[in-house]
């Protein structure tokens, strides 16, 4: 069995991949404040109730984009698996050639979607990911990073209007059923939700001309992250929605570097 873990600045997800499925899969809170034996008391918990022994973990690779905890999330890795795992960054075999003009600022959350979407469909992709962030990435079939955009993601969109508007409530990210509301709360609801697929559908035909322009031919656009279906079902620019991406990556990775287990990894995402 292999440990997936997923560090977002939200949520951390961990996935249990064996015999060629998941057997499980865990989203707890992203904590900096959290000890690495709080984090060892939340994930043998997790294990327990799976009815899965840690003694059967074979490997372990690690995503993050949340440095500060990672010192507790190592030390927990130590203590329940006694392993050392894989992180993804900088001299991890992707097979990507990633065009960034520095390959190290390049997030690890889009690489690995980068590698499990382009290993799954072998052709010009836009992977979006809604998450804290909203991720775009463009992907060429032979395997070319372009780049992509980076945006607010949408509950940071809905949190800083409730935070800086004094008169307007937290509300529950809920898609009307019109644009002109008669309340408050569907109001907000509407601007968010609608203007974000706005963003969304801008962002995909810009994209999309911009690779064409290259010579590349007319992607497949992916979305992925916990609010993908909310915003694909106002849009038709979203052609397929792979909510296990981040984890399928994680997976392919580790396979492709399981051999380096040890290595110490100081040099640009390569090959």
């Amino acid at each position: 069995m292999i440990l997936l873990v997923d560090v977002g600045n939200t949520n951390i997800v961990l996935g249990i991949y064996s015999k060629n499925k998941y057997v499980a899969c865990w989203r707890i809170s992203t904590d900096s404040k959290k000890t690495s034996d709080e984090y060892s008391i939340q994930v043998m918990q997790l294990f327990n109730q799976a009815n899965l022994n840690t003694e059967d973990i074979e490997g372990i690779i690690i995503s993050s984009v949340v440095p500060n905890v990672m010192h507790s999330l190592e030390n927990m890795i130590k203590k329940c698996f006694n392993k050392e795992p894989i992180i993804v960054g900088p001299g991890i075999k992707t097979g990507l050639n990633i065009k960034y003009d520095n390959p190290k600022e390049a997030g690890a959350d889009r690489i690995v979607n980068a590698v499990a979407a382009y290993e799954k469909y072998k052709k010009e992709l836009i992977i979006i990911d809604f998450g804290t962030a909203t991720t775009y990435c463009a992907i060429t079939k032979n395997g070319t990073y372009l780049g992509g955009s980076i945006c607010p993601g949408i509950i940071i969109s809905s949190e800083a209007l409730f935070e800086r508007a004094a008169k307007l409530p937290r509300i529950e990210l809920e898609k009307p059923n019109r644009i002109i509301c008669k309340n408050t709360v569907e109001g907000m609801q509407a601007g968010i939700i609608y203007g974000y697929v706005g963003q969304v559908e801008y962002i995909v035909r810009a994209m999309k001309k911009e690779m064409q322009d290259l010579g590349h031919s007319e992607p497949l656009v992916i979305a992925t992250g916990g609010l993908a279906k909310l915003i694909s079902n106002s849009t038709n620019v979203i052609d397929v929605i792979d909510s296990k991406l981040t984890l399928e990556g994680l997976q392919i990775l580790y396979e492709k570097n399981k051999e380096s287990l040890n290595a110490n990894f100081k040099c640009n995402f390569r090959e």
